[in-house]
């Protein structure tokens, strides 16, 4: 159960990830997203998804 739910939550990091990459955000707000998201996993994805997604 574990590894499913680490796999589930890989997914949609990089998910996010990919959002970010293709956001019309200047470079420095792409890489701290980025940085946020990889260094803190869950807690990271979350916070781009519910705030981070709809700002420029």
């Amino acid at each position: 159960m574990k590894t499913i739910l680490t796999l589930i939550i890989l997914i949609l990091d990089i998910i996010a990830i990919l959002d970010v990459v293709k956001s019309s955000k200047d470079t420095v707000k792409k890489a701290l997203w980025i940085a946020v998201i990889i260094f803190f996993p869950l807690i990271g994805m979350i916070v781009y998804f519910l705030i981070g997604q709809g700002k420029a």
